[in-house]
């Protein structure tokens, strides 16, 4: 067939089969595409109709408990042993092997395939017990700031994944699958509930920069895959313009931008009914907020009109753009102004060697302001309706990676077992769920994986995991593929 007639017979059956789709439903894009552009109403049922291209039927499936998630990922994967899973008979077994019907065969990653002998290596740090809504709950010397709202905190002691390396286990948390591709846990949010801000996106993402070994940050962590593009998350970078070109040129004032958009749109509505390509509506959507983005960005990353009482708790860095102590300050102020997801990366914590020495500056930098926004969450109003998630990608090896002494050993990847933490947002305070070995190696009761998180998730959001579906390639995708199941232990 000749090139040309082979174009244009795709187009006919692009403009057939888009046609079709619209004819039987007005389709989420639509309606995700009327949320931003059409105010948006913050009460009421939220409506997304089933139709070719997925959807979710009518919102909320189930009573929603959470309004928002804030979701801080540690990247590099923070040693559960040292932290949070207090295993104090570890320190009479310092540098023994540790026992071939523990390890069991497990899988290696390179860095330490390699090694002789697998010794033991106890934490160092002190555990001290605080007050819970159960018997207490160990936590190390590393957090004091986080043991002092322990009472808030649900902690999972019994998380697992099958991935075992940074960038698989990255995209398997944010994703669902190991495998890029896949739209963030954030798209499929605000594909499923909209927004409830018309002036900013309903997923904004934050980075800070650590002090230890940092992998790569791709962006499509954050991205939306095969949904339509507006639902990707956008950066906030740490600089005086927060998005970049938001600010008109000189000499181009509001009614200039606001007639230019206008005629864009009119360009773009044509080509649309030309080809019927959804990403030409998600590009007007885009438009129309960056517009409105001008004034409200600006205002939302002004903080002077944060009492010092404020500023303090959150820290001495609260006033450097792109440290945690900003980044978590920024996410109380996105939450209140009703951003759906807020995801805060903090780099640097791939402590392969010198890992007490690079854990002490990495938890000093998020101790306290990750404490100051739960305070701060709480005493607002808002902690009960915005889902607050701790995690990394996987653990740490109970084994040292290389040379052990008694001040100092690396750790390496372990997927078998790690620990994370919530708050809010319909989830149970003050309890720990789950439970490892002696070696915090193997999980003993009640394991969760990703996607058991994930499902749990999304029900305090008010979503029935298994009917949140987008229709790609002939199938229909959800954010836990066939896989997950609600933790109900964990529920208020």
């Amino acid at each position: 067939m000749d090139p040309i007639e082979e174009h244009l017979l795709n187009i006919t059956r692009r403009q057939f089969f888009g046609r079709a789709a619209g004819t039987l439903s007005a389709g989420l894009g639509l309606a995700a595409l009327g949320s931003i552009v059409q105010p948006a109403q913050a009460t009421g049922p939220i409506v997304r109709t089933a139709g070719p291209i997925g959807g979710a039927g009518p919102l909320p499936h189930v009573a929603p408990k959470a309004k928002r998630v804030i979701y801080l990922h540690m990247e590099g994967a923070p040693s559960q042993i040292d932290l949070w899973d207090y295993k104090p008979e570890l320190r009479r077994r310092f540098n023994q092997d540790l026992p071939d019907s523990i390890r069991q065969g497990q899988r290696l990653t390179t860095m330490t395939s390699g090694q002789e002998r697998f010794p033991v290596a106890p934490s160092i740090f002190r555990f001290s017990k605080y007050a819970n809504n159960q018997d207490g709950v160990w936590i190390s010397e590393l957090m004091p700031h986080t043991a002092s709202v322990a009472h808030e905190l649900c902690f999972v002691h019994s998380m697992h994944t099958d991935a075992i390396n940074h960038e698989p286990g990255i995209t398997f948390f944010q994703t669902g699958h190991q495998q890029p591709g896949r739209p963030s846990f954030g798209s499929w949010i605000s594909y499923g509930l909209g927004s409830s801000n018309a002036n900013l996106p309903a997923f904004v993402v934050l980075i800070s920069q650590g002090f230890g070994n940092m992998q790569a940050l791709s962006a499509r962590f954050w991205g939306s895959g095969f949904l339509p593009s507006e639902h990707q998350g956008c950066k906030l970078r740490a600089a005086a313009d927060p998005v970049l070109y938001l600010r008109n040129p000189r000499g181009v004032g509001p009614q200039d931008r606001r007639r230019m958009l206008d005629l864009t749109a009119q360009l773009n509505e044509q080509e649309f009914d030309r080809t019927l390509d959804p990403e030409i509506r998600a590009r007007i959507a885009q438009f129309e907020m960056a517009y409105r983005m001008q004034t409200s960005v600006p205002e939302l990353s002004d903080l002077s009109d944060e009492d010092n009482g404020t500023l303090d708790m959150y820290g001495p860095e609260v006033l450097k753009p792109g440290s945690f102590a900003y980044n978590c300050l920024m996410a109380r102020r996105l939450a209140e102004r009703g951003v759906r997801f807020i995801q805060l990366y903090m780099r640097g914590w791939d402590a392969h060697n010198n890992l007490p020495g690079e854990i002490r500056l990495q938890s000093a930098a998020v101790d306290q302001p990750q404490a100051a926004l739960i305070k701060d969450l709480r005493r607002r109003g808002l902690l009960d309706e915005t889902l607050v998630m701790w995690a990394g990608e996987f653990g740490r090896t109970v084994y040292s990676q290389g040379t052990l002494t008694e001040s100092n050993y690396g750790r390496d990847h372990h997927p078998r077992c790690f620990t994370l933490w919530l708050a809010g947002g319909g989830v149970r305070p003050g309890v720990t769920y789950g439970r490892t070995d002696d070696y915090s190696y193997n999980i003993v009761e009640n394991p969760v994986d990703v996607h058991d998180l994930h499902a749990t998730l999304l029900h305090l959001l008010g979503i029935d995991h298994a009917r949140l579906t987008y229709r790609h390639q002939g199938r229909d995708y959800r954010l836990t593929d066939v896989f997950g199941k609600l933790v109900p232990a964990i529920l208020a």
